[in-house]
């Protein structure tokens, strides 16, 4: 729980006192997002359980 709170207060300042370096990283920081949002939202791309990537081969031709 401490830990959480310096990483949130050390957050504030790097916002607060160096706004323009940030803002100027944030591009990359979404390119670096991309692969953890894909592998998250995807959950492994159906190892899951995940009925979107599953077929259904019950032999019904209608």
């Amino acid at each position: 729980m401490v830990l959480i709170g310096f990483l949130a207060f050390a957050l504030l300042l790097l916002l607060t006192e160096h706004r323009a370096h940030v803002l100027g990283m944030l591009p990359y920081l979404i390119l670096l997002a991309c692969p953890l949002m894909h592998f998250f939202m995807h959950h492994g791309h159906g190892q899951s359980g995940d009925d979107r990537h599953q077929h259904n081969h019950t032999g019904d031709s209608k």
